[in-house]
């Protein structure tokens, strides 16, 4: 009897309309994230000027989010892994819904700072996105579909640094809460259009659901499945187009070679799920992911805070004064947008990097360059020089990001993918509660030599790390 696998049924039918729904769909979500992380830039300033709070109360504000995410990373992670890529993907988004438009609301910071961070837990979830996306995209061209996605990410920045120059300017930082959660709220009732994926029902046995997904996208995108009965290959027999000798050396594991520690059953528990991530075979590269995410994290959202806190505190701390932020300086939006389209960039550069030299070349290789744009930055530079430095660094540090959300993905096995790339970005979110402090504590301090240090000794030892990782994943299949 002829067999096919998922692999060899996205293959065959290219990536179509199908995909393109999904695409748009998790892309959504990813404007939605990247506008909320965004607005922590710019609601802390306008916080601390109306309710006249401390520095550290401000830095605090944009560390309960990242704590928020760091929770739901895990959770929705293994919810997604339990009970389906919909159902995490539902609740978290409901969730973030409902506490962004709350937190509008609040009386006072303490009951905002408890609303932002249920806020992040909703958020947590984000990275079920990219892992849902990634299982419906046929190996061959995934590194260029998942920097497509990532466009996303950089349309939200831009959106959120425009909407904040407009609203800040004729409204207050109620409004721009409001507005910024209702992309998330325009997921909602399109949800049920949303396909389950299909690696995900096979990992679950539910082979007859699988199919029934597959004959979905073949006739949405006007392709033909391949002749024969669908299989989940953990024997590693299905042909993978002349990448077989590559995947012996590559995860995910064959069924032949793992223990019943290595697999999640849908029956298993989180405990379960972690001990697979930690088991012999992936170890490793669990290892490494955790720290590379909390490397990007700290870089990443360290560098959206440092735009909004360097410039200003060069100017006061040049003149002996203490940090003032004007009400009606515009400055900090215009910094934020110009370095926003730096993603740009950054993705194209990542786009053209990883399909010459792989995902791990290219992002040691971005990380590296990050280092180099940052290093100007222990010494006070004017405001243009910043800008253009500032401009470069984000560039570098968006497109590693992207690269290692699309390797994360790559590394794990369907039956705990969503569990392993949870806690990798929980990991991150370590990293996004911790930068605040060095990105606006240190530099408020007038600090700014020893907080660029930090970054740049943060972002070295992520480069090397990249290098450590056992597997190189392009062109691999997922199973």
């Amino acid at each position: 009897m002829e067999t096919y696998t998922t692999d060899d049924a996205l293959t065959t039918m290219g990536f179509g309309k199908l995909q393109g729904l999904v695409l748009v769909y998790a892309g959504m979500g990813w404007v939605a994230e990247a506008m909320e992380v965004m607005l922590l830039s710019f609601v802390g300033p306008l916080i601390r000027e109306e309710w006249k709070i401390s520095a550290q109360d401000e830095s605090l504000l944009s560390s309960v989010v990242f704590l928020g995410m760091l929770i739901g990373a895990c959770g929705w992670g293994y919810v997604s892994d339990k009970y389906g890529r919909r159902t995490g993907l539902l609740f978290s988004t409901l969730f973030t819904t409902g506490m962004g438009f709350l937190s509008a609301l609040s009386p006072n910071y303490l009951c905002l700072m408890a609303l932002r961070f249920l806020v992040g837990v909703g958020l947590g979830g984000s990275h079920v996105y990219s892992s849902w996306f990634l299982e419906f995209v046929p190996a061959q061209n995934r590194g260029f579909w998942m920097i497509i996605f990532s466009f996303f990410w950089t349309i939200g920045t831009v959106l959120e640094a425009s909407l904040a120059w407009i609203v800040v300017s004729t409204l207050t930082w109620r409004w721009l809460l409001a507005l910024t959660a209702i992309p998330c709220f325009l997921l909602l009732p399109f949800f049920g259009i949303t396909p389950e994926s299909p690696r995900y029902l096979c990992a679950q046995n539910r082979m007859s659901d699988a199919t029934l997904v597959l004959e979905r996208i073949a006739e949405t995108n006007q392709a033909a499945l391949p002749p024969g009965v669908l299989v989940y290959p953990r024997d590693g027999e299905a042909d993978h187009s002349g990448l077989t000798s590559e995947a012996d050396h590559l995860l995910p594991l064959r069924e032949k070679e793992c223990t019943d520690d290595d697999v999640m059953s849908p029956k298993s528990g989180s405990a379960a799920a972690l001990r697979s991530l930690l088991s012999r075979k992936l170890r490793r590269s669990t290892l490494l992911l955790w720290f590379v995410f909390y490397a990007n994290s700290f870089a990443y959202y360290g560098l959206v805070l440092l735009t909004a806190q360097l410039s200003n505190a060069n100017r006061s701390c040049a003149s002996g004064l203490k940090y003032v932020k004007s009400e009606t300086d515009t400055s900090l939006y215009k910094d934020t947008f110009v370095t926003s389209l730096a993603e740009i960039p950054g993705l194209i550069a990542s786009a053209v990097l990883v399909e010459w030299f792989g995902r791990k070349a290219t992002m040691w290789c971005l990380l590296f360059t990050c280092c180099g744009f940052l290093g100007p930055l222990v010494l006070y530079q004017s405001e243009l020089w910043t800008t253009g430095l500032l401009f470069g660094a984000r560039a570098c540090a968006m497109g590693s990001y992207t690269v290692v959300c699309l390797y994360a993905p790559e590394v794990y096995p369907t039956s705990v993918r969503s569990t392993g790339v949870g806690i990798a970005t929980a990991m991150g979110r370590v990293g996004g509660i911790i930068c605040p402090l060095v990105a606006v504590g240190m530099l408020r301090s007038c600090h700014q030599m020893e907080a660029i240090i930090v970054f740049e000794v943060v972002l070295f030892l992520a480069a090397i790390a990249c290098m450590l990782f056992p597997f190189e994943t392009k062109g691999r299949a997922m199973n």
